[in-house]
């Protein structure tokens, strides 16, 4: 799988999630290791993508820590608090 793909999986989970989908804002930074995904939300959402003790957001990326991407680099997801 390709960056793009791993980005376009990521918006196809988080967008039916949030209420302002024309708030979300997801770079990616690489290192020698990881493809960083950083995920940031309108923050109303941010509850709504971490969920309940984190339920929503360990969902999301156990869906996307099983992606294998190109190359040896591990995927990250972070969520970023956009205040």
């Amino acid at each position: 799988m390709m960056k793009n793909d791993v980005k376009d999986l990521v918006l196809t989970i988080v967008q039916p999630l949030v209420t302002h989908p024309e708030d979300i804002k997801l770079t990616i930074e690489e290192s020698d290791e990881f493809l960083e995904y950083n995920l940031s939300v309108h923050p109303d959402d941010i509850g709504r993508v971490i969920g309940k003790q984190g339920r929503v957001a360990k969902a999301i990326r156990t869906i996307v820590y099983s992606v294998r991407v190109n190359g040896l680099k591990k995927v990250r997801l972070n969520i970023v608090d956009s205040k």
